[in-house]
């Protein structure tokens, strides 16, 4: 585990945490930081941290996160660029590109591609595309993934990248 300030005095944080997600690390990464906004903190997620705190903080607070930190199995933490087949998503500024052009998502669209990204080929559900990128009481018999991924697949054109497995979700 590591406890992580962004304003190091050498090398910034985020590249610190850039460099142990590139690598595949396994090692937790806590920011402990006086950045503590909320895009701030936003941003040391996305980067690949596993937690944020941000100071002044209470010191069983911290004790409280590490020992959470510590429960959760090992697993590499997923790389801020994301990229398959000509599409490289940058999931900390929030952009992506396909084959050199500039896709302009909404957030929702961005939130669906970049749960296929993650999915690494596997198929994702409609259900679990509703959990993760829409709220609470996104109703689950809307058609709002279908048309949410129209409009995606119309975006990254030609040849297409996201194909409907029948009956089971989709796939990247």
């Amino acid at each position: 585990m590591l406890v992580l300030d962004r304003d190091l005095p050498r090398v910034h944080g985020d590249e610190v945490a850039r460099r142990l997600v590139a690598a595949g690390s396994p090692t937790r990464i806590l920011m402990l930081t006086a950045s503590a906004a909320v895009e701030d903190r936003v941003e040391g997620l996305d980067l690949g941290a596993d937690d944020y705190l941000g100071k002044p903080f209470d010191f069983p607070e911290l004790v409280s996160r590490v020992r959470a930190l510590r429960r959760r199995p090992a697993r590499p933490a997923l790389p801020p660029l994301l990229e398959r087949d000509g599409l490289v998503m940058d999931t900390v500024r929030r952009t992506a590109v396909r084959d050199g052009r500039d896709l302009d998502l909404s957030p929702k669209e961005f939130s669906v591609l970049q749960i296929l990204l993650e999915a690494d080929g596997a198929v994702v559900s409609a259900e679990e595309l509703l959990e993760r990128a829409w709220d609470a009481h996104a109703d689950p018999f809307t058609g709002a993934v279908r048309v949410c991924m129209s409009k995606l697949r119309a975006k990254l054109g030609e040849p297409g990248l996201v194909r409907t497995v029948q009956g089971v979700g989709y796939v990247l």
